[in-house]
C-alpha cells in the first residue's frame, strides 16, 4: 500500500480465507526518496497519458518491486498502486502501477485496480478498507459497535457492528472519508520548514488554532453531505490560503484542528456512538490531534495498538485481505461503504 501521504510503500502478510483473519506475519517498509516524492507530487491530479504519469509509474513500480522481493512464500499479492487522481463523479479514479508486470516478476498472482469496478457501478471507489476493518473487529473479539479512524493523507472513518457476520449485510458497516488529515500539514511543513511532517505534533503544539479559518473550513458543503462519500488528496485547496498569513506554528495548529474538526463532524453520521474509536495511520502519532479528538468525543480514542493491531501496516494488510476476497469472488465494497449500487468485488487478477 502506498497512500496519499506519499511517504513510501508498506507491505505486510496476512493469513486469511477472505472471511476471517487467521493471523498476521512479517511486514516491511520502503520509503520514497526525496526525488521520488518530487516526481509523485508533480504527477498528482494527472490521468493516464498525461505528461508526468510515466515517470511516476516508474517510481512506483521500482519501489514496489524492490520491497516485494524481500518476501517469500506468499500465495497472492494485493497491489493498490499510487493514487494520482480521484474524481468518482467525473473522470473516475487513477492508481498508477501495473499488476501484470509485478505478477511476472514475482511469479505469483497479483490483484490490482481495486477501485475501478466500484466507480463503474456508481460508487465512490473509496474507502475500500472497511470490509477489512469489519474482520479486524471480529478478530479482536469486539462485541459492540466500534469505529476505525485512519488518519493518513485523507481521513476516513469506518463504523462497524461486529455482531453482524457479513460486512456487506445491512447495518454491518458504514464508511466514508471525513476530510483532509495529514496531507495539508505535510505540505505546509515541506513548504515552510523543508520537513516531511510535523513530528509528534511539536510545531502545532506551540501554536494556536485560528477559529475564523476553522469556521470557514467547516462551511464547506462536503461536511453536510450524507455518506458514503470520498475525497481526493487535494480536494480542499483553500485550506492553505486560509492559513497563508499565519505564523508557522499557528498554521500547523490550525490545519491540525481542521483535520480533527472534520472527524468530529463525521462522527455525527454514525448510527450510534461507537464503544471506542481506534485510530490508525500517521495521525495517531500526533498527540495534538489525538488530544483534540479525545477531549471532544464521548468515547475512548485509542491507537489501534491498544487492541493488538499494527497502525503502520493495517492498510497494507487490508489489501492482502481484499486480494483473497477478489480471488474467491467475494465482494469488497457495498452501498454503505462507497455508495455503489450493489455489493461488488473490485480488482483484476494478473497471473504469472
Amino acid at each position: 500500500m502506498s497512500g496519499t501521504s506519499l511517504d513510501g510503500v508498506d507491505a505486510a502478510v496476512v493469513v486469511t480465507d477472505g472471511v476471517d483473519i487467521l493471523g498476521f506475519a512479517e511486514c516491511e517498509y520502503r520509503s520514497y526518496t526525496p526525488e521520488d516524492r518530487t516526481v509523485l507530487h508533480r504527477a498528482l491530479g494527472q490521468w493516464p497519458n498525461d505528461p508526468d504519469v510515466a515517470e511516476a509509474k516508474r517510481v512506483v513500480m521500482a519501489a514496489h518491486q524492490e520491497l516485494l522481493e524481500r518476501f517469500r512464500d506468499v500465495e497472492i499479492v494485493g497491489f493498490h498502486g499510487q493514487t494520482l487522481a480521484h474524481d468518482p463523479r467525473g473522470r473516475g479514479t487513477h492508481q498508477v502501477g501495473d499488476g501484470d508486470i509485478l505478477a511476472a516478476d514475482l511469479g505469483v498472482p497479483v490483484v490490482w485496480d481495486f477501485r475501478s469496478a466500484d466507480v463503474d457501478l456508481g460508487g465512490e471507489g473509496a474507502p475500500l478498507v472497511p470490509f477489512f476493518h469489519h474482520a479486524c473487529a471480529r478478530w479482536i473479539g469486539a462485541e459492540a459497535p466500534l469505529a476505525f479512524l485512519n488518519l493518513g493523507g485523507v481521513g476516513n472513518l469506518t463504523w462497524v457492528d461486529p455482531r453482524i457476520a457479513r460486512p456487506e449485510a445491512e447495518g454491518a458497516v458504514l464508511a466514508f472519508d471525513t476530510g483532509p488529515a495529514n496531507a495539508p500539514i505535510n505540505d505546509l511543513m515541506l513548504d515552510r520548514r523543508g520537513l516531511d511532517y510535523d513530528e509528534d505534533g511539536k510545531l502545532a503544539m506551540t501554536g494556536q488554532v485560528e477559529t475564523g479559518a476553522l469556521e470557514l473550513f467547516l462551511d464547506d458543503p462536503y461536511f453536510s453531505r450524507i455518506p458514503p462519500k470520498s475525497l481526493d488528496r487535494n480536494a480542499f485547496p483553500e485550506m492553505m490560503s486560509l492559513v497563508r498569513e499565519l505564523a508557522d506554528a499557528d498554521a500547523a495548529a490550525t490545519l491540525t484542528g481542521m483535520a480533527a474538526a472534520a472527524v468530529l463532524r463525521g462522527m455525527e453520521h454514525c448510527p450510534v456512538m461507537p464503544e471506542q474509536l481506534l485510530v490508525t495511520g500517521g495521525g495517531r502519532r500526533n498527540p495534538v490531534m489525538m488530544e483534540m479528538l479525545s477531549v471532544a468525543l464521548d468515547c475512548p480514542v485509542l491507537p489501534v495498538e491498544e487492541v493488538g493491531l499494527d497502525g503502520d501496516m493495517l492498510e497494507a494488510q487490508a489489501f492482502g485481505y481484499l486480494a483473497v476476497r477478489v480471488a474467491r469472488g467475494m465482494p469488497t465494497s457495498c452501498p454503505s461503504t462507497t455508495g455503489v449500487k450493489m455489493a461488488v468485488g473490485g480488482g483484476q487478477v494478473s497471473r504469472p
